[in-house]
């Protein structure tokens, strides 16, 4: 599917999303006003946050904001303190109640701003309040590896999507990328190429089921 039909797509469930203020968006939205949720799963490395920065910057600050999953992950002090910190990023590294929580507060708008965190690369931290999502935005696109994952809280992250696309890339560039990301942010290579082969490919091989649950299988790259 190229681009421009992703696009289209997108548009189309900002129409079907609606603001708190009815009035902001005359004529926009579903029932009761609830805002629409796309969500963007699939492996790391897959391109996830680009097709989401993507859709952003075409459809534009007043149709859509971006909150990805990466602004759950649990800081490095707490990992340490649960014996985790060896593995990052998977699925209990993260606070997946809390995300959960946070996408039913964005699906049914509160009048004031919700505000979400975001995950900074180079500090390797989450930061909290860090995006902001105004009561008048009809949709917001969230993206992150697990989405679409069946275990735990996690569960509930599906039901509250309008819908979910999963990227599945080939696996050598994906793998190649994900290197080359962690050699950006600082890792000798060889760390990285290890620390990619082992603890970011056994979460692709977890997150690679949910394929399967999205309304749309991606090839992208």
């Amino acid at each position: 599917m190229e681009t421009t039909e992703l696009i289209a797509r997108a548009r189309a469930l900002a129409d079907r999303g609606g603001p708190v203020d009815r009035t902001a968006l005359a004529g926009r939205g579903g029932p009761g006003g609830r805002r629409a949720i796309l969500g963007i799963a699939g492996p790391p490395g897959a391109g996830k946050s680009t097709l989401a920065e993507t859709l952003a910057r075409e459809l534009g600050p007043a149709l859509v904001a971006v909150v990805p999953m990466d602004g759950f992950h649990l800081a490095r002090a707490e990992l340490a303190r649960l014996g985790r910190a060896d593995r990052k990023g998977a699925p209990d590294t993260f606070d997946a109640a809390g995300y959960t929580a946070l996408l039913r507060r964005l699906r049914d708008p509160e009048p004031g701003t919700v505000y979400a965190p975001a995950f900074d690369r180079a500090l390797e931290e989450p930061i909290a309040g860090s995006i902001p999502v105004a009561p008048s935005v009809p949709l917001v696109i969230t993206e992150g590896n697990y989405l679409l994952h069946d275990a735990g809280d996690w569960a509930g992250v599906r039901p509250l999507l309008d819908e979910s696309w999963y990227l599945a890339p080939d696996d050598a560039p994906r793998v190649r990328r994900l290197i080359e990301r962690h050699v950006r942010h600082g890792k000798d290579p060889a760390y990285a190429r290890e620390w990619v082969l082992r603890s970011d490919e056994a979460n692709a091989r977890l997150v690679a089921p949910g394929r399967d649950r999205a309304d749309l299988v991606l090839r992208l790259g």
